[in-house]
This record gives structure tokens, C-alpha cells and sequence, in this order.
């Protein structure tokens, strides 16, 4: 099961291709923000049905759509943002207590939130500091839980959102680009097999990127206390 099921919460294949077709349908710059807000808060939302669609309404060839690229990216990049503000704030303002209660809710549950995951999202912001949420963007699971930590550490909110904004633009930017090249290689009745599949490929470069920061912390540490 790819990631792309995994993290919506339309649960069956059914369902996640039936907002879909519904999305493409009704695509609009205010969907992509709002969807995108949606992905990047508490509520469990995957950008890949809404970013790669959106992009190839954009760029194909006879596409009736008034889409443009750029402003896809533009307004995801928008609502990843408010969305990853969200979470700070609520972080902020209720505490770690409160969190992780609600992560042992059945409405955590039902967002697809548990305290395994805010505990790995924590650990990692520890681990790696604010870059981290940059770098979270890019990774499965961590993307959409990064913000909490860094509103319970309360950090700088200028720079959270620097990191953050940076953050959600690269991984936006990719999803673009594969609608993009999608358009020139998928006919429209491929696109949402063609999506889950490459969104696969992605999950694993995410996670190899996550491998490849933690070998590059272990690394470091090991090189600081045989310099001691």
C-alpha cells in the first residue's frame, strides 16, 4: 500500500480515485490552497492527489483548464504553509500534554495521528534543529507532524516559516514537475495509477534522504568525540 493511501483519509482505493475524478473536475487555485492547508495540518491529507493533478490540467496538451503552473505551485506552497502554521500555533498555545492526549484520542487516531508518530516527529526536530523543517517537508509522515515540535520548542516563528516556506516550495515544485512530465506521457484514464505509482518511488526517496541525514548526524557525532 503506497504512501499515497496510507496517509489520506479517503481509505479505500475506491474512495481516494473518487476525489480524484472529483478533483480534477473542479480543480481550482482555491482547492489547491485549501486541500493543501488540509495536508498540512492535523487532518490527514496527501498533496499528491491534489499538486500532480493540478499541474497536468495545467500543461496538457487541449487541456481546457485556465490553470497555470506556477500559480499552482504558488498557492500549494500558500496552504502548506497556513496548514504547518496551524500546528504551530495550536502547539504553541496548548503544550506537549495536550498533544500527545490528543494523539492517544480517537479522533487523533481517526487523523491517522498517534503518539508514536508526534514522539518521531519530536525526536527528529531534537536531532536535527530547525532545519528540520525543511528537511521534514520532504520526508513521509515527518511533513505533515514537523511543525508540532517546532511550535512545542516554540521556535523562532520567522524562522519557522522561512524553513517551512522553503520547505513545502521544493516538494510542491516536484510534484509539479511529475504532473508535468505526466502530461506529456500519460493519457488522462492513466493519470491516477501513473500518480500512486511514481508517488511510491517518491516515499522511498524521502525516507533514503531521511537515512542519509541521520548516517550524516551519526557521522558527525562520531568525528566530535574522537576530536575530544
Amino acid at each position: 500500500m503506497t504512501d499515497l493511501l496510507i496517509t489520506c483519509s479517503i481509505t479505500d482505493y475506491f474512495n481516494a480515485q473518487t476525489f480524484f475524478l472529483w478533483f480534477v473536475e473542479n480543480a481550482s487555485y482555491l482547492f489547491v490552497f485549501l486541500f493543501m492547508v488540509l495536508e498540512s495540518s492535523f487532518i490527514p491529507f496527501p498533496s499528491e492527489v491534489v499538486v500532480p493533478p493540478a499541474a497536468y490540467l495545467a500543461t496538457a496538451q487541449g487541456s481546457t483548464s485556465d490553470l497555470n503552473i506556477f500559480l499552482v505551485v504558488l498557492f500549494a506552497t500558500l496552504g502548506a504553509l497556513v496548514g504547518a502554521l496551524i500546528n504551530y500555533f495550536v502547539s504553541l498555545w496548548v503544550g506537549r500534554p495536550i498533544i500527545y492526549a490528543f494523539a492517544d484520542s480517537r479522533i487523533g487516531h481517526a487523523c491517522l495521528i498517534d503518539r508514536q508518530k508526534v514522539d518521531k516527529a519530536e525526536k527528529y526536530f531534537d536531532e536535527h534543529g530547525a532545519s528540520s523543517t525543511f528537511i521534514g517537508r520532504l520526508i513521509p509522515v515527518i511533513r505533515q507532524l514537523i511543525s508540532i515540535p517546532a511550535g512545542l520548542a516554540r521556535m523562532n516563528f520567522l524562522k519557522f516559516t522561512l524553513y517551512t516556506t522553503l520547505g513545502a516550495l521544493v516538494w510542491n515544485i516536484i510534484l509539479a514537475l511529475l504532473g508535468y512530465w505526466l502530461a506529456r506521457t500519460v493519457t488522462f484514464s492513466q493519470l491516477f495509477e501513473k500518480i500512486e505509482q511514481y508517488n511510491t518511488y517518491l516515499s522511498y526517496a524521502g525516507l533514503a534522504l531521511l537515512v542519509v541525514c541521520i548516517l550524516y548526524i551519526a557521522c558527525n557525532a562520531m568525528r566530535k568525540n574522537k576530536e575530544k
